[in-house]
């Protein structure tokens, strides 16, 4: 279960978390998470380029591993790396030492400063630890492109009907959830850019 837009009370409860950016500013931070993957983060850079918008990656490390030439292009095009861990791992169901060490293997791979957690799960005491080096970037805009139960026209109207100034959206460059993000993506930077909205890097 995800809500579409992060409730204030979560916000309020881990207030410790980055939700979203200053909501003075017209600017909006599309982010993507699990790639970079062969196929998807590669079509999602030339549409980014097609509206001059720039985004935030949060790698899992071994896909960074594999896919070093991508992760490269994502510096090189002026977008933000971030950590997403080395093999996805849930904050909730990995022992902290491991979550800590997974969290340490990927970031000699990304060198980033930003972590989100798999499932925008993680512990008090995890996030504790991290914090010392990171700033924990969570969302206030979910469209589900991941649920199979979602169409992309719908994620679209997610994206339309809860942005704000300062929002952080959440995308996914993983293979599995290609044909929707790949639809999803064009149509929301079009809207976006319509509303005068500027598209960032975290």
């Amino acid at each position: 279960m995800y809500t579409t837009k992060t409730p204030e009370i979560l916000k309020a409860f881990a207030s410790d978390l980055t939700w979203n950016k200053s909501r003075d500013e017209k600017c909006v931070y599309l982010t993507f998470d699990d790639g970079p993957a062969v196929g998807v983060t590669d079509k999602i850079l030339d549409i980014l380029q097609e509206y001059d918008a720039k985004a935030t990656f949060f790698c899992v490390g071994e896909m960074a591993e594999k896919n070093q030439e991508l992760l490269q292009r994502v510096k090189a095009e002026g977008h933000v790396l971030g950590n997403h861990t080395f093999q996805h791992e849930s904050g909730w169901k990995t022992e902290n030492a491991a979550y800590f060490r997974s969290y340490l293997t990927c970031n000699d791979l990304v060198d980033s400063k930003l972590f989100r957690p798999p499932y925008g799960r993680i512990s008090k005491s995890q996030a504790k630890l991290i914090k010392k080096r990171s700033e924990i970037i969570m969302w206030d805009v979910l469209p589900g492109d991941f649920d199979q139960r979602v169409s992309a026209a719908t994620c679209v109207k997610r994206i339309k009907a809860n942005t704000k100034n300062g929002s952080i959206i959440v995308l996914h460059d993983n293979p599995k959830f290609r044909e929707k993000v790949l639809e999803v993506l064009p149509a929301a930077l079009e809207w976006l850019t319509s509303e005068g909205y500027e598209l960032r890097g975290l």
